[in-house]
């Protein structure tokens, strides 16, 4: 699994993890001239198979294939990306993703035309996005040059811009969208029973449990307008006649791990940056040495930064600890 930037990037990657989900995206959102196209019944996750590591390394990144009608083996590729705040760049970085897919597949299909790849960007901040979506207008272009510089435009779906009657498919894409797009709002607390009462009509009580359990870690981690006892409230009065109880009981487990998820999220990302700044290297160097360290050991690394007298001295010692664990 790749490294996690964010509870967003988390939550979005959890539940579009699910093909299901990524299915019912595509069935309801992608374009009914491009949906005409494709066969729903043959998309797979494709992230293991074309994407290279320094790709692997975007957490939030998810990468499908589904096959064309009629078309025998042509595919689609489509690349999902997740956005929480205006992006003026995304074009570029997507466009630098595709690049790697396409090199990627070079690598394994030596012969043959490209597969086609579809950039989709979910978006959820409080803003209405205001980024034109096309990669030319990243480019200082004078018209002449037009015809020799890439460009392509992505689809991008802005939450902001649908009320809650609008956002349609499955239980789990609806309750995903409602939540990625209320998860700032003031209000979440009083609209939380609606969104969470909708899993009861979800049939697949195994799959219900496991959705819950990523929602109220995002909850408690990406929100800073929902108390532990907002959540807690909310979920007995959903769940008051299936055990009301033993769900408080384990929202409270998992609340209490996102709540520790963004401590941890949050004391990395200043460590990230002023040992990168101390030590003159690049941010994903110094987060290397951090993957697969406590909260408790993270905060005794940010003094070994202080005292540190190089950056190897630092990454041997949370070498050590994680062996010492594993042994």
């Amino acid at each position: 699994m790749g490294r996690i930037n964010n509870p967003h990037d988390r939550f979005f990657k959890e539940t579009f993890s699910r093909v299901e989900v990524a299915r019912d995206f595509v069935e309801n959102y992608i374009p009914s001239r491009i949906a005409a196209l494709l066969n729903p019944g043959t998309l797979k996750i494709s992230k293991d198979t074309f994407v290279d590591e320094e790709l692997e390394e975007r957490f939030s990144d998810l990468l499908y294939e589904v096959e064309l009608k009629g078309k025998g083996k042509l595919f689609v590729y489509f690349l999902f990306e997740h956005k929480s705040y205006q992006d003026p760049e995304v074009a570029l970085y997507l466009l630098m993703s595709m690049v790697r897919i396409w090199t990627s597949y070079r690598k394994q299909e030596k012969k043959g035309l490209l597969p086609a790849i579809l950039p989709l960007v979910v978006y959820h901040g409080k803003n209405k996005w205001r980024v034109k979506p096309t990669f030319q207008d990243l480019v200082d272009l004078p018209d002449i040059m037009r015809p020799h510089v890439p460009n392509f435009e992505y689809l991008i779906w802005d939450l902001s811009r649908y009320s809650d009657q609008e956002i349609k498919g499955g239980v789990l894409l609806r309750v995903t969208f409602l939540l990625m797009k209320h998860i700032f709002s003031e209000d979440l607390g009083k609209l939380l029973p609606g969104f969470l009462g909708l899993l009861e009509d979800f049939g697949d009580r195994r799959t219900a449990l496991q959705f819950l359990e990523a929602a109220l870690r995002y909850l408690s981690s990406g929100s800073s307008h929902m108390s532990r006892e907002e959540l807690v409230s909310a979920l007995k009065e959903v769940f008051v006649d299936e055990g009301g109880d033993l769900m408080a009981t384990l929202a409270e487990q998992w609340i209490e791990e996102g709540i520790e998820q963004g401590i941890q999220q949050g004391t990395m990302k200043v460590l990230v940056r002023l040992a990168a700044k101390r030590f003159q290297v690049k941010p994903d160097l110094v987060y290397s040495m951090l993957v697969g360290l406590k909260t408790e050991e993270i905060e005794d690394l940010a003094e070994r930064f202080l005292d540190a007298g190089s950056l190897e001295q630092v990454r041997v010692w949370a070498e050590e600890k994680r062996m010492a664990r594993a042994e």
